[in-house]
């Protein structure tokens, strides 16, 4: 057997590489192997942090016999959906089409010409709940293959042409206004959980983007019930076992309504989101506890997911091993008894330590075990003796065998860190966290984008990974570089990012302004990837449209914003209905209905009232307001690197901000007060 995964970057299909079963990677070769042998293709889709792919490879992929089985009757392919969303997207779409739902890890069958003709998740070593076994799964699959292929053929052409027919027309779609809105504000109040904050039941995401949409409406109009969604979910998601209450950072999701149980993964796009709402927040209201957690959650990122390189990880398993079973279990590496905080904290502030964290003898989780807590009626800690406590328990969970890391470098998610870790970095005078941002910046530059801007999607260990950008790759890695930019006053991020966004115009706009996940001449699939919707993180869709909106506000580029406006047509769709899957493209709605500002601060950059200007006008709550800060145009004869600058003066022989909005520009200013005004900032 050829161990055709030996040499991948995706640390998903190194987990792989020595399984029985003959994998291949998703190659044009597979396919060609299965229509030489007339067999069928199975395709495997994961990642590494999924804790059913691991369950399922164990009972299934590690066996002789089912790999045998396997080997003899199927061409066995292995996509990891970090690496390759586009074919992750398509087939996730025949699945759930077919079944009604979908999930990790997906098992579909295929035709040698890649049509999908039998769908399933994850299935059993033995029938149960309802569920056949994974043998019976391969048996069926196979005796329909040999004994009715002409059925077989035409349930894959039939799924293939209504895959084909799904194509969206929201191109075509007015620009969203207020109207729009206001309706989609209605809609996520009508399904928010007033007691326990957040939207919809168990399982529950943390509503990253719509927490997002929500603190700019409030910014915008003034609405205290778009902003108490926030400031309650936010808090509930703070105190709750989905964050890390002890190395900060947050897990991906709630099993339960009540924030209680995570499952324990944590993934790099959530904790950039969340980081950035929290600190966004704290921009906002002045919250400490916001501020806290935004700060932690950065911190997280920095000591656990940054890579050698300077890039950022994809993630933490859910799973590590159990000190007492020598199981690989989930939770094991966060869950804590009573006991154990005896053990490691003595009688005194171990009992203190349970009531401050909820720690019961019955336990939050399983087998007496607690995820920790900060329940509203627990005890008040001072904060060395709180501090002292946490650093012992931290000290001891260090102990422990630590969850596997997934440190592949994804481009996209490295963008959304880099901008969270830079406006962190500004707010809170961090300019560590800056400079971490400015090298995961370097790293996509240097190995991840070629001689023509094009962007590859991984990197592993310095060594670029061999798939190409997707949509959401060049929109979120520019909104990184805008970020960048406005932070450090280096034009040479909004250049790069310039790079990016005339490339989604270019590779993946169609011509009613709709835009495609993969670009024009990207691996034709059975079907082109196509999705506005938000989900985990922002879509393509969205991501590019907020990346050429706010690229447009730096240049004054009416190509740039008239693409960004018509990508939005998607938003005056959705909006109203589906507020919940759309957060990232209402937030840079409500960016364009705003404007959205464009700030100017001119003025030497050593001298402090330059940077008081600059801070200032970085922490306005004006949606999606852009700043750039250099030199005025008399003293460098250019202009800056910034086109915001040109023309621009200091007043008076002082440091000076500009702030315009809709080809309308306010009087210049030299007073802190008087900028915030104009940006609607809070000054904490």
């Amino acid at each position: 057997m050829v161990n055709r995964l030996a040499d991948a970057t995706s640390p998903y299909l190194l987990q792989h590489a020595e399984n029985p079963v003959d994998w291949w990677s998703w190659v044009p070769e597979a396919f060609a192997e299965a229509k030489r042998r007339g067999v069928p293709v199975l395709l495997s889709v994961g990642y590494s942090a999924c804790h059913w792919c691991h369950v399922m490879a164990h009972e299934s992929f590690e066996g002789e016999s089912t790999a045998a089985f396997m080997n003899e009757h199927f061409v066995n392919v292995k996509v990891d959906r970090e690496e390759r969303p586009d074919i992750d997207a398509v087939y996730m779409e025949a699945v759930q089409a077919a079944t009604g739902q979908g999930g990790w890890p997906m098992t579909v069958f295929l035709t040698p010409d890649a049509e999908p003709f039998y769908f399933g998740t994850y299935f059993p070593p033995e029938p149960r709940h309802g569920m056949p076994s994974f043998m019976q799964v391969l048996e069926g699959v196979r005796t329909a293959w040999v004994g009715r292929p002409e059925e077989v053929a035409e349930v894959a052409q039939r799924i293939v042409r209504d895959l084909a027919g799904r194509q969206l027309d929201y191109g075509k779609a007015g620009v969203p206004g207020p109207e729009e809105l206001a309706g989609a504000l209605l809609g996520l109040t009508r399904e928010y959980d007033a007691v326990r904050g957040g939207f919809g039941g168990a399982p529950k995401f943390p509503p990253s983007m719509v927490l997002e949409f929500l603190l700019r409406h409030h910014a915008r109009t003034g609405s205290e019930g778009a902003l108490q969604m926030a400031v309650d979910t936010c808090e509930a998601m703070a105190r709750g076992g989905i964050y890390d209450q002890l190395g900060g950072g947050f897990a991906r999701y709630s099993v339960d309504r009540e924030w209680v149980v995570p499952h324990f993964e944590k993934m790099l796009y959530d904790n950039a989101l969340l980081c950035r709402v929290y600190a966004h927040l704290w921009r906002t209201t002045g919250s400490d506890l916001a501020r806290r957690v935004a700060l932690e959650t950065a911190d997280f990122m920095v000591r656990e997911l940054r890579t050698e390189q300077g890039g950022f990880a994809s993630a933490l398993d859910a799973d590590s091993e159990d000190p007492v079973s020598g199981k690989h279990v989930e939770g094991a590496y966060y869950a804590w008894t009573p006991e154990q905080f005896a053990e490691v904290l003595g009688e005194a502030d171990g009992a203190l330590a349970q009531a401050y964290f909820g720690v019961t003898r019955e336990g939050t989780f399983e087998h007496g075990s607690s995820v920790l807590q900060l329940p509203q009626d627990g005890p008040a800690l001072d904060a060395e003796r709180l501090a002292g406590i946490k650093e012992r328990l931290l000290a001891a969970r260090g102990l422990r065998p630590a969850p596997g890391r997934d440190d592949k470098v994804v481009a996209a998610w490295n963008g959304l860190a880099i901008a969270a870790l830079a406006e962190c970095g500004a707010y809170f005078e961090r300019p560590d966290l800056v400079e971490r941002a400015t090298e995961a910046a370097d790293l996509l530059v240097r190995v991840h984008m070629d001689g023509s801007a094009r962007l590859a999607r991984t990197s592993r260990d310095g060594r670029v990974g061999p798939n190409a950008g997707v949509l959401e790759d060049y929109g979120d890695v520019a909104e990184g570089f805008l970020a960048l930019a406005s932070v450090t006053g280096e034009g040479v991020w909004l250049e790069f990012a310039g790079f990016l966004v005339d490339l989604v115009m270019a590779r993946f706009a169609a011509e009613d302004g709709s835009l495609y996940d993969t670009a024009h001449d990207a691996e034709q699939l059975i079907r082109r990837p196509q999705d506005p919707t938000d989900t985990a993180a922002p879509s393509g869709w969205t991501a590019a449209a907020g990346a050429l909106l706010s690229y447009a506000a730096h240049t004054g580029s009416e190509p740039h914003r008239t693409a960004a406006e018509r990508a939005l047509g998607v938003v005056q769709a959705l909006g109203p209905r589906a507020p919940r899957f759309i957060g990232h493209g209402l937030a840079v709605a409500e960016a364009l209905v705003d404007g959205p500002r464009e700030v100017a601060v001119v003025g030497h950059p050593d001298d402090p009232a330059t940077a008081a200007l600059h801070r200032t006008a970085l922490l306005g709550t004006a949606p999606g307001a852009v700043v750039a800060v250099g030199l005025p145009r008399a003293e460098d004869g250019s202009g800056g690197e910034f086109p915001l600058l040109a023309e621009r003066t200091l007043v008076r022989d002082l440091p000076a901000a500009y702030v315009c909005r809709h080809f309308v520009c306010a009087r210049p200013t030299t007073e802190l007060v008087e900028l915030a005004d104009q940006l609607g900032a809070v000054r904490p």
